[in-house]
């Protein structure tokens, strides 16, 4: 039987202080900061558990809460959105709801230009109206540009002391890495910067402010860097002379807790499961208490503190009807469950652990138990089979192979040809010793074609004359004494002779004929020696060896 033993993995917050990140007012010390790191805790759990907002899923379902179809943020315009000046219809060139757009790159006029710029780019992700890509449009607003990354007044979770850090965070971002890129035709013969492939002059590309002018994409290819997602409605940062969407930018420069998805500007944040934490913002995902110093359970990606993980994932035991908790090894057998203390045999209480069982109607035995209860029996010594012991088969009986022998010599029989009768086992050498049909003549076991006369077997060819020796199988024949004869033989050997024809009379062609005093005729051979008329059935006369007819006797006495 196959046990399977399960277990979790228990994790605990360990507490560390973090350095407090300095304020970077400056270009210089914008393009400096790196993201740190670091795991931290606070000495003590904070009073407060995550709220649906820190989280940002659904409280009933758990996931993303921009993956309903309920939520609208109304994102549609990303220059309001960045806070940047926004843009006139009659500036821009067209406006997108006339061409049957959510969006159209800005600075065109040509439809035609709008179009060529769409045929570009995947299907699902073209921004028509009432369109999947519309919908696509509208969550990687949401995820590209975080507005908890955008404003001041979207921050839930920074604290006062740190208000200024993210304001200087924001100029520095507007200045010196955040801006819209627009389409242009290629004035000259380039390669695409993200792909490398050839741009021929005149073929529509996008370019970006912040870059040289001879820096241009393929539409397809104006990514990020780090989600190779398209760079929703042109909007990009600069890092390194690479394009990031605003989140994966500012996740290069500052960590972003898992819970409220705000960047952590504080000094001190937890980094747990590979993610980094507001202090008391990593919390079980069922009960939303704080895990910060406390054990946790990791399942499908998401923390669960102790009592919650037991209660939802932690199996029954079958013997004892409790909880098999964190603590403990769970022995699971198909679908059932047992603490390791519990995994006892049946019927002799013996644990079960690290060894062999055998199961019967939902109860589970050690291997004495099952063998003496369950086990099949070999016909031959009565034994048991054991685990891992060949078993030779035949109908409705089993034998180990050792005893499955022939009856009479004990030889194994293994995979050779075998001969039953009633309950014995035989090989063949003994079955046909035993048991076959011998010829009379030569002692012989006869395998085909055999004769039987007087309930005695012959082989075809051992039945002949006793005489002449000729084969007498599918011919006439008599006996005499027991012994066959070919009709010839026993005719020349035994057969009363015909007085007229002196031939013997052997009955072939008819059994007839006729006696008088010691001689003997055929039943044709009884005629007249005269006149040649048959006599039988009338009176004759004899002439010495002769007979004759009265009429003939008459005239011959006359």
């Amino acid at each position: 039987m196959l046990l399977r033993t399960q277990s979790c993995d228990v994790y605990q917050v360990q507490p560390k202080m973090v350095k407090k990140q300095p304020k970077f007012p400056t270009r210089e010390r914008h393009m400096a900061i790196r993201r740190k790191k670091s795991t931290v805790t606070v000495t003590s759990p904070p009073e407060t558990t995550q709220s649906p907002e820190q989280r940002k899923t659904c409280q009933s379902c758990k996931c993303p809460r921009e993956a309903h179809a309920i939520y609208q943020q109304q994102t549609t315009n990303v220059h309001e959105r960045l806070g940047f000046k926004l843009v006139s219809p009659a500036d821009s060139g067209v406006e997108a709801r006339d061409l049957g757009f959510t969006w159209v790159p800005p600075g065109v006029r040509a439809s035609s230009r709008i179009n060529r710029y769409f045929e570009q780019l995947p299907e699902e992700v073209v921004p028509r109206l009432g369109s999947e890509g519309a919908c696509s449009r509208e969550r990687q607003i949401s995820y590209q540009l975080p507005k908890q990354d955008l404003s001041l007044e979207h921050c839930k979770h920074l604290e006062v002391q740190h208000e200024a850090s993210f304001e200087d965070f924001v100029t520095a971002r507007n200045e010196i890495a955040l801006d819209i890129a627009y389409i242009k035709d290629a004035p000259y013969d380039e390669h695409c910067a993200h792909c490398d492939n050839e741009i021929a002059t005149g073929e529509l590309v996008v370019a970006a402010p912040k870059f040289v002018e001879s820096v241009m994409w393929h539409p397809k290819c104006f990514t990020c860097s780090t989600c190779n997602s398209l760079l929703v409605d042109l909007t990009y940062c600069v890092h390194d002379d690479k394009v990031y969407c605003e989140r994966h930018y500012a996740e290069m420069l500052k960590p972003r807790c898992a819970g409220c998805d705000e960047l952590i500007f504080s000094g001190e944040y937890t980094k747990a499961m590979d993610k980094d934490w507001h202090s008391g913002h990593f919390c079980c995902w069922q009960c939303d208490e704080s895990l910060t110093g406390q054990r946790y359970v990791i399942r499908d990606d998401h923390p669960y503190c102790i009592k919650c993980y037991e209660n939802v994932f932690a199996n029954t035991c079958e013997e004892c009807n409790k909880i098999i908790g964190i603590d403990s090894k769970d022995l699971s057998y198909k679908d059932k469950h047992w603490h390791e203390a519990c995994f006892l045999c049946f019927k002799c209480h013996l644990s079960l652990v690290d060894k062999q069982f055998g199961a019967k109607a939902d109860k589970i035995y050690c291997g004495n138990c099952y063998d003496a209860q369950f086990a099949s029996r070999c016909d031959g010594c009565g034994e048991v089979f054991r685990a891992g012991t060949k078993k030779m088969e035949y109908k409705t009986r089993q034998w180990h192979e050792n005893c499955f022998c022939c009856c009479v010599c004990k030889t194994a029989i293994g995979t050779k040809s075998f001969i039953p009768r009633e309950q014995e086992i035989y090989c063949a050498g003994c079955y046909e010793e035993k048991f076959a049909t011998r010829c009379i003549k030569c002692n012989k076991v006869i395998t085909s074609g055999g004769v039987t006369y007087k309930n005695e077997p012959w082989h075809r060819e051992c039945f002949t004359c006793t005489h002449c020796n000729i084969t007498l199988a599918g011919q006439r024949f008599t006996s005499r004494d027991e012994k066959p004869y070919c009709a010839e033989c026993f005719g020349e050997l035994f057969a009363k002779r015909c007085t007229a024809c002196v031939k013997p009379i052997t009955g072939i062609g008819g059994t007839r004929f006729i006696s008088f005093e010691d001689r003997h005729w055929h039943h044709d051979c009884f005629v007249c020696a005269s006149c040649k008329a048959s006599l039988v059935g009338r009176g004759f006369i004899t002439d010495g060896p002769d007979i004759l007819c009265p009429d003939c006797a008459k005239q011959k006495l006359m």
